[in-house]
């Protein structure tokens, strides 16, 4: 999602626009918070992505894990009733899945995952919009209330990526030091 150019400011990616729509803000802070995670994640060897703070099971390679997980459920099952694929149709249901395997994972295997899941995401989310808009209903029902909005669940994951993206911060700085709160100018992924 391309960020606005304004006299004095450099263009950013990430950056919401100064003016638009409301779905074109809501769209841009679900992409300026992705960005903020993956920069808090980035370039880091086995240990960074297996390092733990106090009795917390939280780690980096965890919540790269769990988010990719959570992007391929929401925008494939939640949105439209579709397989989210492998690996998480061959995974437990189960809240700590992701958080427990991802220290067997490598690095590289971790960042493509995310990656990916992230890419088809957007995909998946830029052919919704052209098929209807964020106010049409999507798959995703609950029982005896109806279906949840594509909004509504886009609105989900940006809370979901607002608090992983804090929990990546305080990890990402005990790792080595990292912190800020957006990704510096002409910042790209480097794992």
């Amino acid at each position: 999602m391309p960020g606005a150019t304004v006299t004095g400011m450099t263009d950013t990616p990430w950056e919401p626009p100064l003016a638009g729509t409301e779905s074109e803000h809501l769209l841009a802070m679900l992409e300026r918070l992705r960005t903020t995670f993956r920069w808090k994640a980035d370039g880091l060897d086995t240990a960074g992505l297996n390092l733990r703070i106090g009795a917390s099971a939280l780690t980096i390679g965890g919540l790269l894990k769990h988010l990719a997980r959570v992007e391929d459920i929401t925008f494939a099952w939640k949105m439209r009733g579709s397989s989210p694929g492998e690996p998480w149709v061959s995974a437990p249901l189960d809240d700590t899945w992701e958080f427990t395997t991802a220290a067997d994972d490598s690095p590289e295997y971790l960042y493509g995952l995310w990656d990916a899941a992230v890419e088809r995401s957007r995909t998946r989310l830029a052919a919704i919009v052209a098929d209807g808009g964020l106010d049409q209903p999507a798959h995703w029902e609950w029982p005896g209330r109806g279906h949840f909005s594509v909004r509504r669940i886009v609105c989900d994951l940006i809370e979901e990526y607002g608090r992983h993206t804090g929990h990546a911060d305080l990890l990402r700085e005990a790792v080595d030091g990292r912190v800020g709160e957006d990704p510096p100018e002409g910042w790209k992924p480097q794992s």
